[in-house]
């Protein structure tokens, strides 16, 4: 058997992020072929993430990242078996790492990512899973944002529009964008007007204020029904919500308030909210 080098074992190392014993044994195996070796880690790491795929992996970190110009952004969640896991810079930086591929191309993903994910198992020793991805493309002009919550459990992508480019470049805009994002992560908006929630939903809704209205007059059933469905909306919509930082100003007074001030129109286009493990 040839001796195998610390050098040898250290470069196997920093292309696979494998253990520098797990390198050591497969150089061996292979007589100081890398190449060889590769593959024999990546054949282990396969058998080792199939043996690990039915662990739970209830940890794990939300991750963003925006294309330098702003007009591409994205929002991820991999996840892992413990939160010391989640807590190491190395995984935390794996996640980053994904979250601007998808950014800049989420073609395939998360089925092109398995081959590095399965490195991370092998290097871990936890179940990883690249769970869910979200991808926006600026459709219009306007500002692609994200915020992630301390912790990394909570994160939110964000597409706001504008009428004119100037305010794009404007601080209060962006200001505004922020606040959108922490107005989001906090409230947890399920849509963004009543006219996205599911026709099934509100008959659902609808049914149950019903019976909740029994034994009153039957001229006030109807105004009962809709004084709680116009409630319900401002729960679960995000342009009826009062606002965060102000819960006297619905998010669509806001708008509104700041599109005055810019002199121009402001919409939010779509957002999507991502909490580990929901």
């Amino acid at each position: 058997m040839p001796k195998i080098s610390a050098t040898a074992v250290k470069e196997l190392r920093q292309e696979t992020n494998i253990s520098m014993m797990e390198c050591k044994r497969a150089l061996e195996e292979t007589d100081g072929d890398k190449e060889a070796a590769i593959k024999i880690l990546r054949e282990r790491g396969l058998a080792i993430a199939g043996k690990k795929a039915s662990r739970a992996a209830n940890e794990g970190l939300i991750a963003s990242a925006l294309l330098d110009d702003g007009t591409a952004g994205s929002l991820i969640e991999v996840n892992c078996e413990t939160d010391f896991v989640a807590r190491n810079e190395t995984f935390q930086s794996f996640v980053t790492d994904l979250a601007q591929r998808v950014a800049t191309d989420d073609s395939g993903m998360p089925e092109a990512a398995q081959e590095d994910v399965t490195i991370k198992i092998t290097e871990t020793g936890e179940n990883i899973v690249f769970s869910r991805h979200t991808r926006y493309e600026r459709s219009g002009t306007g500002r692609i944002a994200s915020y992630i919550h301390h912790g990394a459990k909570v994160g939110v992508l964000i597409e706001v529009g504008c009428g004119k480019e100037d305010s794009t470049a404007s601080d209060d805009f962006a200001a505004l964008v922020k606040d959108l994002t922490l107005h989001i992560a906090a409230c947890n908006p399920q849509h963004l007007d009543s006219s996205q929630v599911p026709a099934e939903t509100i008959d659902a809704e609808r049914e149950i204020f019903k019976k909740q209205a029994e034994g009153k007059p039957e001229n006030i059933i109807e105004k009962i029904i809709e004084g709680k469905l116009k409630k319900y909306f401002s729960e679960i919509c995000m342009l009826a919500q009062g606002f965060v930082k102000d819960p006297d100003q619905s998010i669509t007074d806001l708008l509104a308030a700041q599109g005055k001030a810019l002199d121009d129109t402001i919409e939010i286009r779509r957002f999507t909210r991502y909490q580990i493990g929901a």
